[in-house]
């Protein structure tokens, strides 16, 4: 079997990448159960790259509920060595505005409740991995070559305030994320990410920007027809991003 050259998770408003060619259905059994949905195996420049969506292909999984471990372990049975996150965000700092693409650098969690690592079994090994740097430099580095070849723009660095959700977040605490130093909140970036270390494979977010977090743009209510919206507009650049990446 080919190898697969890159893993691709999509969240919010992200749920196919369609220009892959060719494209296989993989159903993965794993250890700590099934992934959030069938992973899709394609080809695009030449190189085989799988899919996944987080939430489920009909955004059916809220945030909480995900299988991060099934997930991150199913991409590497197939024998996936780097992944590419997707994250739909809200805004917090200035430069982090709806329709943004960023590659943030560090992340702190507020999460809770969620099984957060492999070494949750009676017996696993007890692992004390590295995690200074959540993203792997290595990768980051290319993915901001790649957009910089495709001419696609793209925040270099930040930092991601992953919040439990399902709900957004209170005027207040947008606030203390921004005095925390988070740019930019979201609700999926951990425990993957964690787990994605823990596994030894290389990992690194493409943070799409839907809306200004609660609080950053006056009052104004946010809907999913805003974040949508959003959405769209700023993954337009991601398949040229996606296609120069697979070839590094």
């Amino acid at each position: 079997m080919e190898p697969i050259a890159l893993a691709v998770i999509g969240g919010t408003g992200v749920y196919a990448l369609a220009q892959l060619d060719d494209v296989t259905t993989v159903q993965v059994d794993t250890p700590y159960g099934a992934p959030s949905g069938p992973i899709r195996i394609g080809s695009l420049g030449g190189q085989r790259v799988a899919f996944l969506a987080r939430h489920g292909e009909g955004h059916s999984i809220p945030p909480h509920k995900i299988n991060y471990r099934a997930n991150i372990a199913a991409l590497k049975q197939l024998g996936v060595a780097r992944v590419l996150a997707l994250n739909t965000v809200g805004g917090i700092s200035e430069n982090w505005g709806p329709q943004v693409l960023g590659c943030p650098d560090q992340l702190i969690d507020y999460t809770w409740g969620r099984i957060s690592t492999f070494c949750e079994e009676a017996g696993s090994e007890v692992l004390h991995v590295d995690f200074g740097h959540p993203y792997t430099p290595a990768l980051r580095a290319q993915v901001l070559a790649a957009a910089a070849r495709a001419g696609v723009s793209v925040v270099d660095g930040g930092c991601y305030g992953a919040t439990q959700g399902p709900r957004l977040e209170t005027n207040a605490e947008v606030e203390r994320l921004r005095r925390d130093g988070c740019d930019l909140v979201g609700m999926t970036g951990m425990p993957e990410a964690g787990l994605a270390r823990e596994a030894g494979l290389d990992y690194a977010c493409l943070a799409i920007v839907a809306n200004w977090a609660a609080g950053c743009a006056g009052d104004e209510e946010i809907t999913m027809a805003e974040v949508l919206a959003n959405v769209a507009v700023a993954s337009a650049g991601l398949p040229a991003i996606v296609s120069e990446l697979v070839n590094q």
